[in-house]
């Protein structure tokens, strides 16, 4: 089986590609090459198959027309323009989020006559606008308030289409908030939820821009990739025409992730989050959701974290550098004092 990860440099691409590396298998099929796609070089994990690294714009339809001849049974699509990214700069968002995945379903239709590649889309849940309900259901109105959400929604019509036409199996998850995210901040507007955990724990000063009372809806890197593998895995026949679901997560407040961080790593980590309002990031987070039932995702399989504490560990545990104050084991000691 030959499997592609467009966005493969990507954080979530790369936890992806070492679960697959350490797997060695996706669907009950051996993985016999792994192909890393990205607007940069990824670094690739020790496999015992081939992996290989293209690098190219995936917004241009030369690019998707290259991967599109390499015929993968499986296609992960995780390239895109971040949220806070693609509000301030429209051209750019659209031209990598919504056409990039036209150009890519077209040069998947006119791949060769009978190849139907499982088609595997990181969504968001960003396709939803306020007003909510206190929990979101799984039939929801998609009314996006972000450029980014109106990028993902259309990409789910597409991938509706297509799919009905027989050209591709695909299947849209709606991505929570993926916490802690390892490594820098990035331009999306959610960086924050990361940063006033992975920062502190780090022995950094972290930015939170919003109040303590704002809820939202998260997953660990580690459920993210669960949730990836799962899909490409599923029976396609038991979504119908309903090809997009939302992913389970936890639904909890910065107050809840800051006492979470106390409990874990105590008040010192705690102080090194300075509060500094910011309009622009408060604007958009007023529109997204906080809470969702994801009845279909359970019920198909899908998990992910119930305690943001497991959240917290899961970093400490796989990205968080041993040697530091807050390893692992000075966790494990203070939760046991």
């Amino acid at each position: 089986m030959r499997v592609l990860i467009i966005g493969g440099g990507g954080m979530v691409g790369q936890k992806l590609a070492g679960r697959l590396a350490k797997d060695g298998m996706l669907a009950g099929k051996p993985i016999s090459e792994l192909v890393l796609h990205d607007i940069v070089s990824p670094d690739t994990p020790e496999a015992g198959f081939p992996i290989t690294t293209l690098t190219g714009d995936i917004s241009q339809q030369s690019e998707t027309e290259r991967v599109a001849v390499l015929k993968p049974d499986v296609i992960f699509h995780l390239a895109s323009i971040v949220s806070g990214e693609a509000e301030r700069d429209f051209d750019k968002g659209w031209d990598v989020n919504t056409r990039g995945m036209w150009h890519l379903l077209e040069a998947l239709r006119t791949a060769g006559t009978g190849y139907r590649p499982r088609l595997v889309f990181s969504s968001s849940i960003a396709v939803f606008g306020a007003p909510f309900p206190e929990a979101i259901p799984d039939d929801f109105f998609t009314t996006p308030l972000t450029s980014y959400g109106a990028q993902k929604a259309i990409n789910e019509l597409l991938i509706g289409d297509y799919s009905r036409k027989g050209f591709i199996d695909g299947i849209s998850i709606r991505l929570p908030t993926v916490c802690v995210r390892p490594g820098k901040a990035n331009l999306a507007a959610s960086s924050f939820f990361s940063g006033i955990i992975r920062e502190p724990l780090n022995g950094k000063e972290a930015i939170l821009p919003v109040p303590d009372t704002v809820r939202h809806w998260h997953a660990s890197p580690r459920a993210a990739a669960g949730f990836l593998t799962h899909a490409a895995s599923l029976d396609t026949s038991l979504l119908k025409e309903r090809r997009a679901l939302t992913m389970p997560g936890l639904s909890c407040t910065v107050a809840e992730q800051i006492e979470a961080l106390r409990e874990i790593a105590g008040e010192d980590a705690v102080k090194l989050i300075r509060r500094q309002p910011d309009e622009e990031i408060m604007a958009i987070v007023k529109n997204w959701p906080e809470n969702f039932e994801a009845r279909r995702a359970t019920e198909l399989g899908f998990k992910a974290e119930t305690d943001f504490r497991d959240i917290i560990r899961i970093y400490i545990e796989e990205d968080l550098d041993g040697g530091r104050a807050f390893s692992a084991t000075a966790v494990a000691d203070r939760e046991r004092s």
